[in-house]
């Protein structure tokens, strides 16, 4: 795979793509659903991921946090594939686009944006940079939460809609996506232990054990299950085989999470990823039904 794709780290996307995709469905919720801010805050996200990842590979090199042959993504940068220059002039590159593409939202939900962008770009920088690093401080889980859960779930729909709302439907829908998108990073986390516990790379996996954090993982879905059961209470009883079939799966990820080892764990991370991007398709589904008025409204 050409370096710069794999620098791209694929297979962990969808965490920004299932927030905007939820906030388009919290949109819809309230009849606010508009296609060319969706796109642009599907852009913008993807983008800030992108460079965010660009950031970690440059900055873990710079420190040296990363080692070749690791059973991980491919760093390019550390196994001499892309110079470290050329990764961090990427990195600064897309920051700068993003920053553009965001304040195209400006003319949907106002000049305070800005400060909804800044805050973004600061997290996609500090998660791996910076005096005290997110993610060598046990704080990256937390900053996922809030920056792949509440910011797009909330902003996205706000520039849909024009309202800033954070009812129940859109809490509850924030914090499921935003847990979903913490276990992808646990799993990541589990995987390169050993190798973060060498360097002195503190992550919570490092900081509390695996054990500890796979528990930690099996909670996080089981709450998701309950808030997007709070999120869609009013839908029709049928609905919920969809969260029936996220429990099973969330299971048999767990399940695997505890059995596997190594390179083993990148398909339960890259499925964990792909079980985040499902439900929120489904929950784009249940709450662009109510919208167009498939069901009573009873809520």
């Amino acid at each position: 795979m050409n370096p710069w794709i794999e620098a791209m780290r694929l297979r962990t996307l969808p965490v920004s793509v299932a927030g905007v995709l939820a906030g388009t469905g919290c949109a819809a919720f309230r009849n606010g659903f508009s296609v060319v801010p969706m796109l642009i805050c599907l852009a913008f996200a993807i983008i800030a991921q992108i460079a965010s990842n660009f950031a970690n590979e440059y900055y873990d090199f710079k420190n040296g946090l990363d080692k070749k042959g690791r059973d991980g993504f491919r760093r390019g940068v550390t196994e001499g594939d892309i110079s470290p220059e050329a990764m961090k002039r990427a990195t600064y590159i897309l920051l700068a686009f993003d920053a553009l593409l965001g304040c195209s939202l400006i003319y949907f939900g106002g000049w305070w944006l800005i400060a909804v962008g800044i805050a973004v770009a600061v997290f996609a920088m500090a998660y791996s940079t910076g005096p005290y690093p997110l993610s060598h401080h046990g704080l990256g889980d937390i900053a996922v939460i809030i920056f792949f859960g509440f910011v797009p779930v909330v902003f996205t729909e706000y520039v849909q809609t024009g309202i800033l709302r954070f009812n129940s439907v859109t809490f509850f829908t924030s914090l499921a996506v935003g847990l979903m998108a913490a276990n992808v990073l646990i799993v990541n986390n589990y995987r390169d232990c050993d190798d973060d516990k060498a360097v002195g790379k503190h992550t919570t996996v490092v900081i509390f054990g695996r054990k500890t954090m796979a528990t930690v993982y099996l909670l996080n879905g089981i709450i998701a299950s309950v808030g997007l059961a709070c999120a869609i209470s009013w839908a029709p009883a049928w609905t919920c085989t969809g969260l029936i079939a996220y429990v099973f799966v969330h299971l048999r990820l767990w399940s695997m999470l505890r059995t596997r080892n190594g390179a083993q764990l990148n398909d339960v991370l890259k499925f964990t990823a792909i079980t985040l991007l499902g439900v929120s398709i489904y929950l784009l589904a249940v709450l662009a039904v109510w919208h167009s008025g498939g069901w009573e409204q009873s809520a």
